[in-house]
Parts: structure tokens; C-alpha cells; sequence
């Protein structure tokens, strides 16, 4: 069978479907999904190891033979936790072919193979009995189902039908239980990823986002973030942390959709926006053994943060924000259904018998459909929106005939409202044009900016009146980019567009460049380092295929990370690598750029980050990766609105810090696909 994968195409704007090699799913879809970071990730293997075993000493104690059954194996890592403990047969179940294969192997060089099955089917798929996948119910249950909102791979629908097919009665369960906790706040941070607020374009001009948009109730999935990344400082806690609900593992469980609430008092007067939730899971009954998923900043001492990537943080936004007062008695309530969750607030008196007709948000405006999270961000920063804005007054002359390249964009409302009054869009999207048509109606701006629904390359003079364009704008964004340089796209449209330009047509941005800086990652290494062994296991099998996964990206790609949550040392200068003029057209031949940096620095090199800067005009530049000066220990602060290319290196290197040792880089820009072809290298003295 042939497998497939999306990549974007920065030539066209659009989603390729590429044939990949038979090792793709060990590439990609194993090496690449947190399996190295759940296997380094120690105080949850701790505390799944000394759950495991007080469940099989409990088991023992009753005089029953112990029958353990591991949903969603993985690498096989619980079960010969189980086995080790003393019990005296593992089912393990993994839908997943190639991971399947990977725990045989695993369990097989673990000398395991005689007391673990490994069973390549989805629980519910698996029979018991004479002849069947398992020969016996088991009176053990062990799982990791779990993902940043506890439900969200299925968990519940699982521990249904495993409690009647699959366990017996009564039968121990690790983990034992989990509580999901919530708490309200305040935070402009945060929501301005959610709702549009106004935007000041000049002292006459300001533009509002339409009615439908500002009374949506927005995208109904949750966010997840590193919230310890989340500075306290940048909200206020309006209410106590509450616990919301518990779910017993151990008893059955039901997957039908549910409400809890829990009401409380205000505890200071401000505007309920969002809801901060996590959950931790109790391996035993006693609840003395805890993984939880608290930020760090609830800790004593964050330094004994557990870090990790697999499970994070949840980021629920409201419906629509609330002003409240203190003393104030409101209830939070929570919904879920067999696979998410979401929250609504309401008066204590009103909430009474309700919670069952709380329905799921969604979006009836369409731009939570356009727009992701961080764009949303990126649309309310104050700073960026001004340097856009005074960009475009420097540019902006009287006659203009103005046209703006990139996907759900501002830009061709803020160049109109500061005097342009020939200005077109060109938005291939249908969804996407239908949103920026809300916004003209919103802002009285109907006829003064006109929406053309075609690509670039369909772009006549008749379309745009008979007129040249004299100056063309983008920021760039589109919607489709992943990789940082898949944004020059706007190069390869400002080509198409040639025939339609004036000789001395004004670009903004007049050029791109690729940044580049070689980084000491705090925690983010662990999702690629080699996990040869994990308590006392070998899983080397899993380490072949990350090996191979790091041999496989470090000759081809980096692969795309909000670095605003994932903190960084600089063990070197930012340096500019490569430059796009979009003066010109794009080349026919490559674009090769070669050299070094000193490492200046102490510390490991986990690999070199990459980002690009956009010159709008001579002395207005916009960074989509560091906003600001390196400290002089190192500390990065990276723009939290688009994701930075990370390479990670397959040999991590320790650098003195002395500057003898450099980082070498070798790049192709082809422009006949768009791509970056990499390599890079530490070289010590």
C-alpha cells in the first residue's frame, strides 16, 4: 500500500500529496509523535511503575493470579513494568501497526516474550475466551490514553467497553482515578487569541470587526499551551481553582456526554475571559501516588517541574467575557462528550437543573474558521499593527492603485482608511473573502476595497479597471505555510504579477531575510533525543527509529515550533544566512548561501533555529522569530504569533564557549519547489 503525505507547496499556496518510502510511518508518524518525550519523561514512569505495583501486590494479597490488560501499549514500557512487578500475564493492545512491531521487538529483547501478547487491534476489536485474542478477562487495567484535555484520544469510550468485555469486576485500575481542576481569569493575553478587539489605524480611522464576529462564541477546540510558559502576570485569577469532576478508572465508565458544575465567589472585580484547566491522575486508591500536570508556577520550587510535551495545559475561552464583581456568586460549568470539553459561567441562582442544556461553542462567524489562535494574536498586537501602518504611510502616494497578496489580511482596510482609494485584494479563498466582506460592510468600507476571488496568475489589467499597480502589499501570511520561508509565497505571487505592475511599482515588503541562531534548548531536545533505555528497560528499538527519524531530517528538513513555549539559550550571534528581493522576480537558478558563526557561549547545541525577517521599507523591519536583543547570558524571546524552524542536530554538541568551536551551515533555496535545503555542522577547533 502507498502512503501519502501533506507538504506544503510554497510555489502554489497549496497542499501536495507526496509518495513516501515504505520507512515513512517509522519516520514520521512514530519517531516524531512524543514517543521519546513520554519515554524521558521520568516522574510519569515513576509513578506509573509504583502504581503498577502496589495494583499487582493487591491482586497478589487476594490470592488471584495477576492478568494485566494495557490499552494503547506503545512501546510496551507499562507491561514490562507489570510483568517485572510480579504479574503473571500482559495483553497489550496497540492499533498501530509499526508501533506494534516496535513493542514485539522491544518486549522480545527484554526477554519478556513469554509473558506479554502483544495484540495489534483496537480494544474494542479484541475478543476474550477459547480461541480469542485473550484467554481471560483481566483483573488488572492499565492505560495512557490521555492527551492535554484527559479525553480527547478516546479514553472514555474505551474504559466503557472495556468494563464490560474486556476486565473483570471490581478490577484494580492504574491509574486509579483523574480530577480535572479549572480556574477563571482575566487575561487580555490570552483572549486576544480569541476575539478581535478594534484597531486604531489613524486618529479618524478606527477599524471594528463586524457584529458576528464580536458575538461569536468562537472555535470550540480547546487550546493547549505550555502554561508555565504563561507568565502570571499576564492575568488575574478571578475565582478559586476549582475541582470540576473525578473519574473513577477502576468503576465503569460511561462516554455520555455530562455536565458538572461548581459554584463560588468572586474573589476580585475584573472581566471573566478565559479558563485555565489541567488534571492530574492518582495511580492508587489512597491517592498517594500523583502525576499531575500543574504549571510550574503553582509550585513551591519550580525547579521540580516535571517538563512535558505529550500532556500540557488547557486554555478554554468563554463564550463571551463577563464583567464580574467581587463577592459575586457565579457557577463554572463543565460540559464534555466522549471526546472534548468545554465551559460556560452563569449566575449560581440560575444555574440550578441546566448543566444537560449547555451546548457546545462553535463558530457561526466564520473567522475562527480563517483564522487560527495565535492569528487572532497576531491581528490584536498593537505594535505589530503599527509598524504595518506606518509602513504603509511612508509608502503611500497620491493615485496610488494598491493590491494586497496574502491570506484573511487587514492591510487592504488599513492602506484605504490612511487615503488610498484604489485598492484590491486578491483572496482565492471563498470563506476568506466572505470574511473580509463582513468587515468592509462593518466599517462602511463597501466599493472602497474590492475582494477578487482569483490567483495571481489570473490577474489582468481588466480586473483591476484598466490600471497598473503601483504598489502591491502583503505581510506576508497565508494560510497554508507551515515552515517559516513557505510565506514567500508573496515572491512567487509578485512574479505572476509582473505584467500587471508599473515599471517602478513599490513592493512592501521590499525583501526577506532567513535568520538564523544556534540554540541550547531547556526541555524541547527530549522530543528527538535517543531513548536507548527508560527504567531500567532497553526500548532500542524505538531508538533505531528515532535515530532514523534524525537521519532522515537532518540531510532534509527542520520541522516547525512555537518557541515562545519551548525556552532557549542563543550559544550564538543571530546571523542573516539568506536574502529574498522581492524587487526582482524569482530566480530561475538556486540561491546557495555558505558559512560559520562562533559558538560564544557555554553550553550544549541542540541545533540551529530559523526564522524570517521582512524589510517593509528601509528602516521599518518585522521579525517572526526574536523580538528583541539576546540578554547576555543567552535568553531568547521569540514572537509567540508564527512558528520558528527548529534543526535539531543528531549529535547534540558541548560547546567551551570560548569561540573556537563554530557553527557551520550549507543552504539551497530551489525555487523551483519553494524548499530550504539544509545541513549543518559543529565544528570544534
Amino acid at each position: 500500500m502507498k502512503t501519502f503525505s501533506g507538504r506544503t507547496n510554497a510555489t502554489t499556496n497549496a497542499l501536495d500529496w507526496v509518495e513516501e518510502s515504505e520507512e515513512y510511518d517509522y519516520h514520521q508518524e512514530i519517531a516524531r509523535s512524543c514517543y521519546a518525550d513520554m519515554l524521558h519523561d521520568k516522574d510519569r514512569n515513576v509513578k506509573y511503575y509504583q502504581g503498577i505495583r502496589a495494583a499487582v501486590r493487591r491482586v497478589k494479597a487476594r490470592g488471584e493470579k495477576v492478568v494485566v490488560l494495557d490499552i494503547g501499549t506503545g512501546t510496551g514500557l507499562l507491561s514490562m513494568m507489570a510483568v517485572t512487578a510480579g504479574a503473571d500475564y500482559c495483553y497489550a493492545l496497540e492499533v498501530f501497526k509499526p508501533m506494534a512491531e516496535a513493542a514485539s521487538t522491544i518486549v522480545k529483547k527484554n526477554g519478556f516474550k513469554d509473558k506479554i501478547k502483544i495484540i495489534n487491534k483496537h480494544s474494542t476489536e479484541v475478543t476474550v475466551g477459547p480461541g480469542g485474542d485473550m484467554q481471560t478477562k483481566a483483573n488488572v487495567l492499565i492505560t495512557e490514553l490521555f492527551d492535554t484535555e484527559l479525553i480527547g484520544e478516546g479514553a472514555l469510550p474505551s474504559y466503557e467497553h472495556a468494563h464490560i468485555h474486556l476486565v473483570q469486576k471490581g478490577c484494580e485500575a492504574v491509574p486509579h482515578r483523574a480530577t480535572v481542576y479549572a480556574q477563571l481569569v482575566q487575561s487580555e493575553k490570552l483572549w486576544s487569541w480569541a476575539q478581535l478587539q478594534p484597531i486604531e489605524v489613524s486618529a479618524t480611522h478606527k477599524l471594528v470587526p463586524p457584529p458576528d464576529v464580536e458575538g461569536c462564541a468562537g472555535a470550540p477546540s480547546v487550546c493547549d499551551v505550555q502554561l508555565s510558559q504563561v507568565s502570571p502576570g499576564s492575568f488575574t485569577p478571578l475565582g478559586p481553582l476549582c475541582t470540576m469532576f473525578i473519574v473513577d478508572f477502576s468503576q465503569p465508565v460511561s462516554s455520555e456526554s455530562k455536565s458538572y458544575s461548581r459554584s463560588f465567589q468572586i474573589m476580585t472585580s475584573g472581566r471573566a475571559q478565559v479558563v485555565l484547566s489541567w488534571w492530574d491522575i492518582e495511580m492508587d486508591p489512597e491517592g498517594t501516588i500523583i502525576c499531575t500536570l500543574a504549571p510550574s508556577w503553582t509550585y513551591s520550587d519550580p525547579k521540580d517541574y516535571p517538563w512535558r510535551d505529550h500532556w500540557m495545559q488547557s486554555v478554554y475561552f468563554l463564550p463571551a467575557e463577563r464583567r464580574v464583581s467581587e463577592g459575586e456568586e457565579l457557577s463554572l460549568t463543565v460540559t464534555h462528550d466522549d471526546y472534548s470539553l468545554w465551559y460556560n459561567l452563569s449566575n449560581s441562582a440560575q444555574n440550578g437543573r441546566r448543566e444537560s442544556k449547555w451546548l457546545r461553542p462553535s463558530c457561526s462567524c466564520q473567522a475562527h474558521l480563517v483564522w487560527t489562535r495565535p492569528r487572532f494574536g497576531e491581528l490584536n498586537d498593537r505594535d505589530r499593527n503599527e509598524s504595518y501602518m506606518c509602513a504603509l504611510r511612508s509608502v503611500l502616494k497620491p493615485g496610488a492603485v494598491c493590491l494586497s497578496v496574502s491570506d484573511g489580511s487587514l492591510l487592504p482596510m488599513f492602506i484605504h482608511m490612511l487615503g488610498a482609494q484604489k485598492v484590491f485584494a486578491l483572496e482565492s479563498s471563498q470563506m476568506s473573502r466572505q470574511l473580509m466582506e463582513q468587515f468592509l460592510e462593518a466599517n462602511s468600507l463597501n466599493g472602497a476595497v474590492k475582494m477578487l476571488g482569483i490567483r495571481p496568475e489570473e490577474l489582468s489589467p481588466d480586473d483591476l479597471g484598466g490600471d497598473q499597480v503601483s504598489l502591491l502589499i502583503g505581510e506576508p501570511f497565508f494560510s497554508s505555510s507551515l515552515l517559516p520561508w513557505h510565506s514567500i509565497f508573496f515572491w512567487y505571487c509578485r512574479t505572476s504579477l509582473a505584467r500587471v505592475l508599473q515599471p517602478n511599482v513599490t513592493i512592501l515588503p521590499r525583501s526577506a531575510t532567513l535568520q538564523m541562531v544556534g540554540v541550547e534548548f531547556q526541555d524541547l531536545w527530549r522530543i528527538r533525543a535517543p531513548c536507548g533505555s527508560c527504567e531500567g528497560f532497553d526500548v532500542e528499538a524505538m531508538d533505531v527509529m528515532v535515530q532514523k527519524s534524525l537521519d532522515f531530517r537532518e540531510s532534509r528538513e527542520a520541522e516547525p515550533h512555537p518557541l515562545w513555549e519551548y525556552p532557549c539559550r542563543a550559544l550564538t550571534q543571530a546571523r542573516s544566512v539568506m536574502t529574498f528581493d522581492f524587487q526582482q522576480c524569482v530566480p530561475a537558478k538556486p540561491i546557495s548561501s555558505q558559512g560559520s558563526v562562533p559558538l560564544t557561549r557555554t553550553g550544549c547545541c541542540h541545533g540551529a533555529v530559523l526564522w524570517m525577517e521582512y524589510r517593509l521599507t528601509d528602516d521599518i523591519t518585522v521579525s517572526m522569530g526574536l523580538t528583541g536583543e539576546v540578554t547576555e547570558e543567552g535568553v531568547c524571546e521569540w514572537y509567540p504569533y508564527r512558528k520558528q524552524a527548529v534543526y535539531f542536530f543528531k549529535s547534540p554538541a558541548d560547546c567551551s564557549g570560548d569561540g573556537g568551536a563554530t557553527l557551520s551551515y550549507d543552504l539551497t533555496f530551489d525555487p523551483s519547489t519553494g524548499d530550504i535545503n539544509m545541513d549543518f555542522e559543529v565544528v570544534s577547533p
